[in-house]
């Protein structure tokens, strides 16, 4: 643990007792577990704890009310300038952020194209019908993409019926959690885009895990997210916050959008607890992610040295790769890594395979440390 954090750690002990128990007892271990199975840091709620007194304790910190002005609006204007939109709102879940912005783009033409492997078809239940009145049409099913083609066809067919229900938006997400983190092409996300804008079809970006795309696409988040009337990043997958998203589009749609969060039920009183401590890791991401994935790429490296460990990484893969193992009880393996703080998913016995995630809490490690404890004495 770093001495800002044993800091925190020491004076949130002595502004509670019960809590100071908890967050004083286990110091040596705080922010030093490694996890391969989440987005982030997956804080545990004393660390949390420790982290967000340190960041309300800051002189300059302020809460918002009812998610409006102070540590909220400050990161709503990070990340509207990161993105290169003029103007963003905090949304508290990612699912409120999708159906906000689809709703507000279709306007009257209610018909949107999504991907079938999406969140907004598959996470949601039928909200976007229920709750806005939306028809999702669902294209590229098990895959990451949908093509040109397909989004033509529809269009064509949705301007040509007897009854005239042109397609109002295209909502795309990348990467797609459902197809283990891939990213959709980009070339075919810009040549659909530009099709659309032709059309006068609004476009919207589920980017819930958009600050893992530069690393592997090669574009930057300005350059994605310039595609796009709207674009939702996740505040907790990426930046440890405990919930919340970012919704960020033109000023013009953003103005006035805190009356349908509110409508919808999310406007909190409070949201600071749930996002500030997000704030501290959102200009460093893009670079630590990347060292993360140099230290999980050393790894890998020394392990297969050993002959018992081979690595399967997706062809347009982000954050995901897989590990087989040969000649090793895989039970064994989790449990010693779990004594030496790295945590694992339960692998696939059929197949002796895990399913591993690259996240910043690698950095707490080295590679050769990592190596071993996977490898075992």
């Amino acid at each position: 643990m770093d001495r800002r954090h044993f800091l925190a750690a020491s004076s949130i002990a002595a502004l509670t007792p019960a809590l100071g128990q908890a967050a004083t007892a286990p110091a040596a271990s705080l922010f030093r577990h490694v996890n391969f199975h989440s987005d982030g840091l997956d804080f545990r709620p004393v660390e949390y704890a420790v982290r967000l007194q340190e960041i309300a304790a800051r002189d300059a910190f302020a809460p918002d009310n009812y998610s409006r002005g102070g540590a909220v609006e400050a990161l709503e204007t990070k990340f509207a300038t990161l993105l290169g939109k003029p103007a963003a709102m905090y949304v508290p879940t990612g699912t409120l952020a999708n159906l906000l912005a689809v709703r507000k783009l279709a306007g009257t033409d209610r018909r949107v194209l999504v991907q079938a492997e999406s969140h907004l078809f598959n996470d949601s239940g039928d909200g976007a019908g229920i709750l806005a009145g939306l028809n999702l049409l669902p294209l590229g099913l098990d895959s990451a993409d949908i093509t040109l083609d397909e989004v033509k066809s529809w269009v064509e067919r949705s301007a040509g019926g007897r009854v005239q229900t042109p397609i109002g938006v295209i909502s795309i997400e990348s990467p797609v959690r459902r197809r283990h983190h891939a990213m959709a092409d980009f070339d075919q996300v810009q040549s659909i885009c530009a099709y659309a804008r032709e059309r006068g079809i609004r476009l919207h970006l589920d980017g819930s895990r958009l600050f893992n795309l530069p690393l592997h696409s090669g574009k930057s988040l300005k350059e994605i997210c310039a595609l796009f009337d709207t674009v939702y990043v996740s505040v907790w997958k990426h930046f440890n916050g405990s919930s919340g998203a970012i919704l960020a589009g033109d000023a013009g749609f953003i103005e006035g959008l805190y009356h349908q969060r509110r409508l919808f039920g999310g406007a909190l009183p409070q949201a600071w607890p749930q996002m500030a401590v997000a704030a501290d890791y959102v200009d460093s991401y893009e670079a630590d992610y990347a060292k993360a994935w140099r230290s999980v790429e050393a790894m890998m490296a020394l392990l297969e040295k050993d002959g018992r460990f081979s690595f399967t990484r997706l062809p347009n893969g982000t954050c995901r790769f897989f590990m087989t193992v040969r000649d090793m009880d895989l039970d064994t393996l989790v449990q010693r890594a779990r004594r030496n703080g790295v945590f694992l998913a339960n692998p696939d016995k059929a197949t002796s395979r895990f399913t591993l995630q690259v996240n910043t809490s690698v950095l707490r490690s080295s590679p050769e440390a990592l190596a071993q404890v996977f490898s075992g004495p």
